[in-house]
């Protein structure tokens, strides 16, 4: 069973930045789009962004467009999330998710899924 293990949370003041990173040991995470999700207490999961299994096609929800950037490190065997420009909103556990289909913004068709590690904007 894929276990997906994400690393990088942390509490971080307004306007700073923090890197999130998604692994999954003993499996190679280019079999997989991975996508990112937040969700804060008592809100929907969100949608964040995706990155094709190949790398080359990536999406971003527009609340975090321009702030986030997601990538894969192939020698790593990673997926990463660079967030900048943080805002107290963006306060919530964040997940990394693999889908054996293409990418969504759905968490509904994500197979498998990490713990989760928190992330705190707060001066």
């Amino acid at each position: 069973q894929l276990q997906i293990v994400e690393s990088g949370g942390g509490l971080v003041q307004p306007g700073g930045s923090l890197t999130l990173s998604c692994a999954a040991p003993g499996f190679t995470l280019d079999s997989y789009d991975i996508g990112w999700f937040r969700q804060a207490p008592v809100k929907e999961r969100e949608g964040l962004s995706c990155i094709s299994s190949s790398g080359g096609t990536t999406t971003y929800a527009d609340s975090v467009k321009g702030r986030f950037t997601i990538s894969r490190d192939k020698a790593k065997n990673t997926v990463n999330l660079q967030m900048s420009s943080l805002k107290p909103e963006d306060t919530a556990v964040y997940y990394c998710a693999a889908v054996s289909g293409p990418c969504s913004a759905s968490p509904y068709e994500y197979d498998y899924w990490g713990q989760g590690t928190q992330v705190t904007v707060s001066s």
